[in-house]
Order: C-alpha cells, then sequence, then structure tokens
C-alpha cells in the first residue's frame, strides 16, 4: 500500500518529523507515552530515553511538549479531513455526505495502514483526554495568528459547507459544526468519567455509535429546513 503524507503548517514545528527516521520515531513514541502517561507527566527526557536518542535531538523538531501536542492534534484533524474529502468525493447528496463525515468523526479509529508511524487509536484518545489543552492558554491568539489551527478550522469549514448545501438559510452552520465537532470527543470523555453529564453509557455497547446517533440527530435537527 503506498504511504501518504499530510501537509501541515510549518509553524507547528521547527523540523518536519515526517522527513526523517528520528522524526517518525518522535511522533510514534510520543503518542504511545502520552496516551499512557497523559500530557502532565510526559516530558522529552522520557521520550528521549524511548527512543534511544537525546533531548536535544528532539528539541530540533519541537520547541516544547505543548507544541508537539498541537502538532499531534493538527495531525489528526487533516487526516480526519482527507479521510471525509476520500470518502465523500463521489457522494452527490449533501445529506449522504455529512453523514459519512459524522460517522468518520464518532467511529473509533483503527490505525490506518498508510500512516505507520501514527496509531491513530492511541491518537484518538489524546484528542478525548488532551485537545482542549491546545487552545486554553495564554498564548491563544498568537497561536491562531500562526495557523497552528487550521486543520480543525478547515475540517469545521468543510462540514459547515455540507449544512449549508442542505440548508441554505441557516444561520449558525459554524457554530454547530465546532460545537459536534467538540461534542463528538466530550461527549466520550464523560462517558468514561463524568458520567451524570452524559446519557451515553460504556457498559451499555458502543459509545462512539451512540455518541454518532446522537450528533447526527442534533445536527439534522438544528438544520432542518
Amino acid at each position: 500500500m503506498a504511504l501518504l503524507r499530510l501537509e501541515l503548517n510549518s509553524n507547528l514545528f521547527l523540523r518536519d518529523p515526517q522527513e526523517t527516521d528520528l522524526g517518525r520515531k518522535i511522533i510514534d513514541q510520543s503518542i504511545r507515552m502520552i496516551d499512557e502517561l497523559g500530557l502532565e507527566a510526559f516530558t522529552f527526557k522520557k521520550l528521549s530515553k524511548a527512543i534511544d536518542s537525546t533531548e536535544a535531538s528532539i528539541y530540533r523538531y519541537f520547541e516544547n511538549k505543548h507544541r508537539l501536542l498541537v502538532y499531534l492534534i493538527a495531525w489528526y484533524w487533516n487526516w480526519l479531513e482527507y479521510r471525509i474529502e476520500f470518502e465523500t468525493h463521489n457522494v452527490a447528496s449533501p445529506t449522504d455526505r455529512l453523514a459519512i463525515a459524522l460517522r468518520l468523526v464518532t467511529e473509533h479509529k483503527s490505525n490506518d495502514a498508510t500512516f505507520p508511524s501514527v496509531d491513530e487509536s492511541a491518537l484518538q484518545r489524546i484528542v478525548t483526554n488532551e485537545s482542549d489543552k491546545t487552545y486554553l492558554t495564554k498564548q491563544v491568539d498568537s497561536d491562531n495568528k500562526e495557523g497552528l489551527f487550521r486543520g480543525f478550522k478547515t475540517l469545521c469549514k468543510r462540514i459547515a459547507d455540507m449544512v449549508e448545501e442542505i440548508n441554505p438559510s441557516y444561520a449558525y452552520s459554524h457554530a454547530l459544526v465546532s460545537t459536534v465537532l467538540q461534542a463528538a470527543h466530550q461527549q466520550v470523555f464523560f462517558a468514561e468519567h463524568l458520567p451524570s453529564l452524559t446519557e451515553h453509557k460504556v457498559v451499555k455497547g458502543d459509545v462512539h455509535q451512540q455518541n454518532y446517533e446522537f450528533l447526527l440527530e442534533l445536527i439534522q435537527k438544528a438544520s432542518k429546513a
């Protein structure tokens, strides 16, 4: 199978990790470690030991662990947009395209063989548990000016365009879709850790399927012509 590479904003890194074996090892191992340890306990020192390298070599790719997290989350949104574009390319109906997009956003992720250095299942858990930390910071405005959140915004626009095709008079397509994209991960987090905040139940089956059905109903009813 041919391997693909996603084009990401160059401001996300000091050196593109997709270009070198070491960079790909940094991405692969950092996903595994942040998934296991959480961002707070994760350090470049621990990462350097895991990949048998030096902290200095990691700092040549990312200035700190927060910027590395922003990179990983941005990669995830870009990957989702790529998958949505691929699977909806020949689908004429915007209603069908919207349903496909929501399925891809909410489904439990399995590893994509075209990107072997990324464990998409672990990365999905990182997005669920850590993604709010990418923008709930004092430097959010300067990060935004650098285009660090472009992946999330372009994904939001792609799905909002589908909503506008279904109902051109609906005034809140971007607000609706950004809320749905956040809820796609927050509701899973709530089901796993704060269950009184959601009706989704991990013990009653596939929480991702429950989330898909909930969000599809929400977006269809909100934007109904």
